[in-house]
Parts: C-alpha cells; sequence; structure tokens
C-alpha cells in the first residue's frame, strides 16, 4: 500500500503543519486540500510546491527535489528524505500589543489586530520556517507579533503624546504600509492591521488633556472633559483586554472645526471691484497698485487702521467713526 501524506487535522485556526515522517517513498500519495500548499523542504531550503489535489510523488513532479538528490548521489535511495511542510492559505487574525513611548518620553501601552494570509509558500517556508526556525502555528504567531511590535515602538517614537492620540488612524495607516513590505519579502499578504486602544500613565493623561488647553476657551475644555469621562468609561470594559486603562477615541481629541479667525478689514479695488485686504499692496485679481490707501479710506483716529469712509466703527479696535 503506497504512503499516503496528508494533513488531516487541520484546525480553523492552523497554519502550519510539518508532516512526522521524513522517510519519503517515490510513488507516494500526497494529498492537499482546498486552502492548502505543500512544500518540500530539505536542508534549510523549499523545493518543490504542490498546490490542491491528490499527487503521486515521481522524478517529474519533483523535478527541483530530484536534480537535488542526483548532485548528492542520493537518487537511488528509497525512500529518501525531505520534509512536507503545510502551508494553510486562508486569512488569519492576529493580535498584538507593546509597550512604547512618545518623544517626549510619556510611556504608551497599545494594542490591535492585523489579519494576514500567505501568498507564496516557497518564499514563506525558506524565509520563516526555515530562516526563523518557525515551525508551528504559535511559532509562526510569535514571529510575526514580535515584529509589528517592533515596527510599531519605532513609528510611535516619532510623535509626541498629543499626535498619537489625535492621529492614530494615520499612525496605523504608516505602520501598515512598512509592515506590507516587508511581510511581502517573507511571502505573506498583510491585509489588514487596525489599533484598537491606547493608554499612558495618570501623570500624563492629566498632561494629554489639558495640554491644548491654554487659551481655556469653553467649548475646549468641554470637548477635554466629554474626552476624559469616554476614557475612563471605555476604559473599564472589555475592549481594553490587550492594554491596560483607558481606550482613547481619536475623534473626540480632535476639534469639531477650525477656530475661526476674526473677519479681515476690505477694501475695494479702484480698477477691478475687487475685495482685498486693506493691507494689500497690489490688488490680488488684476496687480493693480492699492497703495498709497485706495480712495474712500481713512485712518482710524485711535488705532490708524485703514477704514473706509463710509464706516461708522472701527473694525480693528471698535472706536467710533465721527
Amino acid at each position: 500500500m503506497p504512503q499516503v501524506i496528508e494533513w488531516k487535522t487541520a484546525g480553523p485556526e492552523d497554519i502550519v503543519w510539518k508532516y512526522p515522517n521524513e522517510e519519503i517513498t517515490w510513488g507516494a500519495q500526497l494529498i492537499v486540500h482546498e486552502y492548502e500548499m505543500a512544500v518540500f523542504f530539505r536542508d534549510g531550503k523549499a523545493y518543490d510546491v504542490f498546490g490542491p489535489g491528490r499527487h503521486t510523488l515521481t522524478t517529474l513532479n519533483l523535478p527541483l527535489l530530484t536534480s537535488l538528490l542526483t548532485r548528492i548521489a542520493g537518487y537511488g535511495e528509497k525512500p529518501f528524505k525531505a520534509a512536507v511542510i503545510f502551508i494553510s492559505t486562508k486569512v488569519f487574525a492576529g493580535k498584538y500589543g507593546t509597550s512604547a513611548q512618545t518623544t517626549e518620553l510619556a510611556p504608551l501601552k497599545v494594542f490591535g489586530a492585523f489579519w494576514f494570509k500567505v501568498e507564496n509558500a516557497q518564499l514563506f517556508v525558506n524565509e520563516v520556517i526555515g530562516g526563523q526556525k518557525a515551525y508551528t502555528t504559535g511559532d509562526v504567531n510569535n514571529f510575526l507579533r514580535g515584529f509589528l511590535n517592533e515596527k510599531i515602538i519605532d513609528e510611535l517614537s516619532h510623535y509626541d503624546l498629543v499626535t498619537v492620540f489625535t492621529r492614530l488612524d494615520e499612525t496605523s495607516m504608516i505602520v501598515k504600509n512598512s509592515v506590507t513590505d516587508y511581510f511581502k519579502r517573507l511571502g505573506i499578504e498583510l491585509t489588514d492591521l487596525r489599533f484598537e486602544g491606547i493608554d499612558t500613565t495618570p501623570e500624563y493623561r492629566e498632561r494629554l488633556f489639558w495640554l491644548r488647553t491654554g487659551r481655556t476657551a469653553p467649548e475646549e475644555v468641554l470637548r477635554m472633559e466629554t474626552m476624559k469621562s469616554a476614557a475612563e468609561s471605555l476604559g473599564k470594559s472589555s475592549g481594553a483586554g490587550l492594554g491596560t486603562g483607558m481606550v482613547l477615541i481619536p475623534q473626540i481629541m480632535t476639534p469639531t472645526g477650525p477656530a475661526q479667525a476674526p473677519a479681515a478689514a476690505l477694501v475695494i479695488c479702484p480698477k477691478c471691484n475687487a475685495k482685498v485686504p486693506v493691507t494689500s499692496k497690489f490688488c490680488s485679481e488684476c496687480g493693480t497698485q492699492l497703495t498709497p490707501p485706495s480712495a474712500g479710506t481713512i485712518n482710524c483716529p485711535k488705532c490708524g487702521h485703514p477704514v473706509t469712509s463710509t464706516s461708522k466703527f472701527c473694525p480693528e479696535c471698535g472706536t467710533k467713526i465721527s
């Protein structure tokens, strides 16, 4: 009865499995299920790759391994020695969590999730299975999580405390793009990466809450107080599982709209009638020189700011114009 090589115990979370017997006979039946790849591995290098289906092992469908065996005078061996590595090509979800710090050395704890799948089985076996000695699903997960944590630590170290909490989406995208390129070199496609929570120490929380309230505008204080309440509430929820303390929502940290600047005093261009700031030397529409001030303007008796002759009050200092 021919030898049968098959991954029978594959679970929904299993990424990789190594067939326990490295004594392979010619004519053996290799069974590869859907969403799987089988890679022949020997002396630290991946050789022939098989997709889903039933395969009878011969010199014709093992050309790379046959070439190797011929060179090492092992062609006639029955059985020959090689490891068969089964790889699942499904999309897998992973978790990460690490400690980092900002430019002002504020301590951070971040956690989140990422999704990936093996895109190039031969490259994956060469770089991860052989290169990192990751022969089990646990080894693969630990390697990928460790690399992600390292990238996140490095990226967050370039931001200050406020920026980290107000630009999580942007930071997440930067980290994802950086990791995506590296994962491709490992034969892995990173399909998504997300920050789910971030925390700092109580000391830096207080600093964060009031760091942006220097002008003490009521709406700013209200927003920061709302954020503080939300953070305390969310920090007690199960969503903070891999982190500790509070989970901050970036949208709360961001003002609802841009600050309104005071309206600038305008004059009418005598040539094209465009409205331009009184401090302009030339019209921005037609280029007409506006200095000395255009006709129809006078200077405020108190602050000297140019105003139109029909104005009742100075738009700069509020002085009544007689």
